[in-house]
């Protein structure tokens, strides 16, 4: 008996991406068009599985030139340009066998995405640690110095302490371990990449959070960015406690 294809539709969509092969050679010789369209449809899904395998992969190269070290840890900040809110830092010490696919710069991940992301790496990695410094710690410091001691903070929060530093970019001042600066590292590097990811999401929620207690201002769409019309209402309205004053003085008297 023939067997339906909406069966061997559910057959395909049950099977884990990794044994896809086996249900594709199983009825590559199916000629009803329903079945060639679903074998074509999961094999392309295999070819870009593939594809991710191997960037995940190359998004390992820092880590797998530093693997003489135990705990390498990527960092990462969110928030130096918004108009309020904090500035978030996280630091991430991955597993080397860290397998989590789609791991990417946080900016070029949808927001669905970003959350999945985050459960998997707060469920995998070794440690994690996040700092932030306020609005008005940034005021008194300056963002630079304000981003410097945020990534202190996470580093100082990890359970773990790490051997080597994989930062996005910068050499935090003060901090007594190996660092390595790398340019777009949050790009290149699996760790930084992680990094940024929680640090995005934990800001995001926060500024969702302080939407509820100040609403006419759209934290929970803008995260506090000078969006067009985050800057009309401040105008409007003046600043919230959670502006930075010295970031929005052309807008306010």
């Amino acid at each position: 008996m023939e067997i339906k294809i909406s069966d061997i539709k559910n057959e395909f969509a049950l099977t884990d991406i990794c044994n896809i092969d086996d249900i594709i050679n199983k009825y590559k010789s199916d000629n009803r068009t329903g079945v060639v369209k679903l074998v074509e449809k999961y094999e392309k899904e295999k070819h870009k599985y593939l594809q991710e395998l191997d960037r995940t992969e190359q998004m390992k190269s820092y880590e797998k030139q530093y693997s003489e070290y135990n705990y390498i840890c990527g960092i990462d900040e969110v928030g130096r340009g918004p108009l309020a809110g904090p500035v978030v830092a996280c630091a991430v010490i991955l597993p080397k066998d860290c397998n989590i696919l789609y791991i990417n710069d946080s900016k070029q991940l949808t927001e669905k995405k970003r959350e999945e992301l985050y459960d998997q790496i707060m469920e995998q990695a070794i440690a994690i640690g996040v700092g932030s410094i306020p609005p008005n710690k940034i005021d008194e410091m300056n963002i630079l110095q304000a981003t410097y001691e945020a990534m202190r903070q996470a580093i100082g929060n990890l359970s773990v302490k790490p051997d080597l530093l994989l930062n996005d970019a910068v050499t935090i001042p003060n901090v007594a371990i190996k660092q390595v600066p790398i340019i777009k590292g949050d790009a290149k590097s699996i760790s930084i990449a992680a990094a940024s990811i929680v640090a995005k999401v934990t800001r995001d929620r926060l500024m969702t959070a302080y939407d509820k207690i100040f609403p006419q201002y759209g934290f929970a769409d803008n995260k506090g960015y000078g969006s067009k019309e985050h800057i009309e209402v401040l105008k409007r309205l003046g600043p919230t406690p959670i502006h930075r004053a010295s970031f929005i003085k052309n807008f306010v008297s």
